[in-house]
């Protein structure tokens, strides 16, 4: 019989564990979790990345993704939940209702999923936002797209 040394998680656990330290404020413990290569909003063609959304920019490695959370910081957080994490293996989906205020007006409220990808030591290697991009170009503009 084989055994493991190493000492794992599920990744669904590191995906709450996450959003935990996104609570908290604790962007190192987030970034600790990230592999040194990872792809973060890594898409073949993304519209909210043409029109400079900051928050969805590509993005690749840990010190990049720090500029995620900077941007993130100069927003205000009007809401955020995170109402299911699906999966436990190489891949975890995360279903979010968040608003948020932006620099200049803008605002938006989006039900978001987040694809979360791991490598087989436990580690981010790929992170998506899946959004309504419309909103978040718009809400960029300085646009009110909470308004009914």
């Amino acid at each position: 019989m084989t055994g493991s040394s190493r000492t794992t998680t599920d990744n669904g656990t590191t995906v709450a564990d996450i959003y935990a330290a996104f609570g908290r404020g604790d962007i190192p413990a987030i970034l600790e979790r990230l592999a040194p290569d990872v792809a973060w909003e890594a898409w073949d063609d993304n519209f909210s990345q043409r029109a400079a959304v900051p928050h969805l920019v590509g993005r690749s490695g840990p010190d990049d993704v720090a500029g995620f959370f900077a941007v993130l910081g100069s927003y205000t957080v009007l809401e955020f939940a995170v109402l299911d994490i699906i999966g436990t293996g190489r891949q975890v989906v995360a279903e979010v209702r968040g608003a948020f205020e932006v620099p200049g007006g803008g605002r938006f409220a989006d039900e978001e999923l987040h694809l979360w990808t791991f490598d087989d030591e436990g580690r981010v290697v790929r992170f998506r936002h899946y959004v309504d991009t419309a909103k978040h170009i718009a809400a960029a503009r300085g646009e009110d797209t909470t308004a009914t």
